[in-house]
């Protein structure tokens, strides 16, 4: 698998579990260390934990790679996992506005995310969204039921 593909995948996998400020940058023209950086964010230690999970378990059971390093850990709110030609950085936001990853590498042009299409409502989903009564009319036809008897 080429190295845009993999940094694409990684970010998708982390947007899977909700994680924030993803950014990719593209550092094959300034660094001979890897191709690309992969920077999230998450706001806890089980968010983190979540990141990391689907991104390490999606790419060995999808694609079966697996880091060839990782560091640091969910406690110290960094972990990075590397992947050879990607390095993806997750960390709590208040890490990495202090260690600023991005400020440090801001020669590095940013691999822009394909625009999701919004999830369009299934067709079962409108049906029965019309088969069900508004609340209003329901509270009222229980009343006159009650008001009946």
């Amino acid at each position: 698998m080429d190295s845009k593909k993999l940094a694409q995948l990684c970010r998708d996998f982390a947007d899977n579990r909700k994680a924030e400020d993803i950014v990719v940058l593209d550092v094959r023209k300034i660094s001979s260390i890897t191709d690309y950086f992969v920077i999230v964010s998450g706001t806890s230690e089980p968010h983190l934990r979540a990141i990391v999970d689907e991104i390490t378990d999606r790419l060995r059971e999808d694609h079966g790679i697996r880091p060839r390093a990782t560091d640091g850990n969910i406690r110290a709110s960094w972990q990075v996992m590397d992947f050879f030609d990607v390095i993806v950085h997750i960390m709590r936001k208040d890490i990495r506005e202090h260690y600023d990853l991005e400020g440090l590498w801001g020669d590095a042009p940013r691999l822009e995310a394909k625009v999701k299409a919004a999830p369009k409502a299934s067709k079962a989903s409108k049906v029965k969204a019309a088969k069900t009564p508004a609340k209003p009319k329901a509270k009222a036809a229980a009343k006159k039921k009650t008001a009946a008897k």
